[in-house]
């Protein structure tokens, strides 16, 4: 069965065999009126979809579920997303120099610790959370309030290609879409459904970290808070959430303790480039990659999880194996 065939489906026999809720399946029936009986449109390789075998189950219980997800970077992280095995890090826009400091090392501690790191790629907190990340050589998830045509701020624009290059980017909003102040407010959402902690570094009273804080209640999410100055108006927001029952983060290192090894955290024995490459090129999973398996394939030839060969695709690909292909394929370097 394809969308195809959905698409002249009753919407009520939609609705009792997807599942969705009232909110997402009014989207979908004003979508179909507006494009008619027989549309003709192709679907971006770069889209995701509620019915994509890696579309995030966690988006689909939210109030405003997203239509489909925009993402450029690597493919691979996405079964990670889906599985919830990543860390939120948000805050204010002006942090302190004692925010800005805190998140730049929560990033590397997370990183080092094998968690992918997700944030809003704003300024302040956002950004160095995602700096400290890439400086441990982790892998960083920037959830955007823009399309991915658009960079905001635009002094962000070689922090987004870094991280673009080394991780992910997604975002609701396709090319060309209009930006408006409630899209930055939206992504809140986002960041939260695909993360399985989330961490306040610093905000103040009217923030949007406070907005992730509820969500990530209310989908019972752990929630990490930075104990911050009492007297400055930054910490306002932040130290609030302390006395509403979050848990302390009095450094980092509390933080990768509690959560554990990440998916990341195996480490190849210290060798050469040249002896890994060569210890690499010798496995199954790379003939099957060259004989042009696509990832559902892989999974199956190498009876392996989808999470698990994620992992070993993404690691291939940072040493430069392997290279992405069309299709959801790879093919050797």
């Amino acid at each position: 069965m394809t969308l195809a065939d959905l698409w002249s489906w009753p919407l009520l026999r939609l609705k009792l065999e997807l599942g969705w809720p009232d909110s997402l399946m009014t989207q979908v029936e004003s979508y179909r009126l507006r494009k008619g009986a027989a549309p003709t449109f192709a679907v971006p390789e770069n889209a995701l979809l509620p019915m994509d075998e890696d579309w995030p189950n966690s988006l689909i219980s939210l109030e405003r579920p997203p239509l489909a997800l925009h993402w450029s970077g690597k493919r691979v992280c996405w079964p990670l997303l889906s599985s919830r095995q990543a860390v939120a890090v948000v805050g204010t826009r002006r942090p302190s120099d004692h925010g800005r400091r805190m998140a730049y090392a929560i990033g590397q501690c997370l990183a080092h610790a094998g968690w992918p790191v997700v944030s809003g790629l704003a300024e302040g907190i956002d950004a160095a959370a995602h700096k400290g990340c890439l400086e441990a050589g982790g892998i960083p998830i920037g959830v955007l309030g823009t399309p991915l045509d658009r960079i905001y701020p635009p002094e962000h624009e070689t922090l987004q290609v870094q991280v673009g290059s080394s991780g992910l980017l997604f975002t609701e909003w396709p090319c060309g879409a209009r930006v408006q102040r409630s899209s930055f407010v939206l992504r809140n959402r986002l960041l939260v459904s695909v993360s399985c902690a989330l961490v306040v570094v610093e905000c103040p009273v009217a923030s949007g970290a406070l907005l992730s804080a509820q969500i990530a209640k209310s989908q019972e999410c752990p929630v990490w808070v930075v104990p911050g100055d009492a007297l400055r108006w930054s910490c306002q927001g932040s130290n609030g959430l302390l006395s509403q029952g979050s848990t302390p983060l009095l450094k980092p290192e509390l933080l990768s303790d509690a959560l554990g090894p990440g998916p990341f955290a195996a480490q190849r024995p210290v060798q050469s480039d040249a002896t890994a490459s060569a210890e690499k090129l010798d496995v199954p999973l790379l003939r099957f990659i060259n004989e042009g398996f696509t990832f559902e394939q892989l999974s199956a030839a190498m009876s392996c999880s989808s999470t698990q060969l994620a992992h070993e695709l993404l690691q291939l690909e940072l040493d430069g194996i392997i290279e992405p292909r069309p299709g959801l394929r790879w093919h050797s370097v």
